[in-house]
């Protein structure tokens, strides 16, 4: 089958080919309850990008080269003796964060903290090619009229923002105020989801006029354009007091100083992106009660909430397909802001 692996990592990112195409063995049955998937979609995230660059270098259990993709879809193309809930031709997203459903953690349903997870795409081979074997446990029916091309980022683009979302919409007054920072493929579907979680009014932050334009077009009540004065311009929308709930889907540069000092006081700074570093004063923590938090991908049960509301048209995701063969073309895009949502292959 066909495959897009890195071989070496490019920490300056000077291209033009980041992956190569080639031949590879496909993956076959080995395990009662293992499934292979015909990927009929594989989303680019932004982890694309820094893998390449070699920041995960150190937490890989691999070796070069492997395949990329961690946001997959496909249809069944063979099941194990074990599997009862699919069949060959079944359309499915599949869960990236591959958890073995045995610890304490799987069992209290929050297996994106599994014990033993495994990241597709980052530990493992992931879907940036033909087929992709997977467990049973890790994959979630698609409803009627949900193509695998145009779900396949909801299984971390769109199931990491609805996990945060989810968390943000607890807190929000139904008159509360949240900023959303970076209107990418994650931050696009934070808009839609909190606006059907809650009635709070939704501040946007970015600084691609091409994603504002997107901000505007799914109902942000304010669209921005960041800049040094970003801090300044969200107090003045909230009065001086800051935002109760601020999302951050960039966590680059000093955009995490920034989201903290828009933070209400006793608000809420969810941490979504990552590569930058927090840096805060204790005095600052006592004096102002802010909440740092976390949030590592999505649940499961989440990931089949999410794909309930896409079948419904509530959450809806802006895509530009890509051939396989296209992959280099993809990254460059990506890496350069030239895609409009969510970037994604079809093999």
């Amino acid at each position: 089958m066909k495959a897009a692996r890195v071989h070496e990592y490019d920490t300056s990112f000077s291209g033009p080919e980041f992956l190569k195409v080639e031949d590879v063995p496909e993956p076959g049955i080995s395990e009662p309850d293992d499934v292979i998937v015909r990927i009929g979609g594989a989303g680019l995230c932004r982890t694309d990008l820094h893998i390449i660059e070699g920041l995960w270098d150190d937490t890989r259990v691999v070796d070069l080269p492997y395949v990329l993709g961690h946001e997959n879809a496909g249809w069944v193309e063979e099941t194990g003796t074990w599997v009862r809930r699919f069949e060959q031709g079944d359309p499915v997203v599949i869960q990236p964060g591959l958890s073995d459903g045995l610890c304490l953690a799987c069992m209290r349903g929050h297996d994106n903290h599994c014990e033993n997870l495994v990241f597709l795409g980052i530990q493992q081979d992931g879907g940036f090619a033909e087929f992709l074997k997977v467990k049973e446990r890790n994959l979630v029916r698609l409803p009627d009229g949900l193509e695998p091309r145009d779900a396949a980022p909801h299984a971390d683009a769109g199931l990491t923002a609805f996990h945060a979302v989810k968390k943000a919409s607890k807190v929000l007054e139904p008159d509360g105020t949240a900023v959303l920072i970076g209107i990418g493929g994650i931050g696009h579907v934070a808009i839609q989801a909190l606006r059907d979680l809650s009635s709070a009014r939704i501040i946007v932050l970015e600084k691609s006029d091409l994603a504002l334009e997107l901000a505007r077009e799914l109902g942000a009540d304010s669209a921005i354009k960041s800049s040094d004065a970003s801090v300044e311009e969200v107090l003045e929308l909230t009065q001086g007091k800051g935002a109760e709930a601020v999302l951050d889907f960039v966590g680059e540069g000093d955009v995490p100083a920034q989201a903290l000092a828009m933070t209400k006081m006793d608000g809420y700074y969810f941490v979504v992106g990552y590569g930058g570093t927090i840096e805060v004063p204790t005095m600052e923590m006592i004096a102002t009660e802010k909440n740092i938090i976390g949030n590592l991908g999505g649940t499961t049960s989440e990931l089949r909430e999410l794909v309930t509301l896409a079948g419904e048209g509530k959450v809806q995701l802006t895509t530009r397909h890509y051939a396989l063969d296209e992959i280099n073309e993809a990254i460059s895009d990506l890496h350069e802001g030239r895609i409009k949502g969510r970037g994604v292959l079809v093999p």
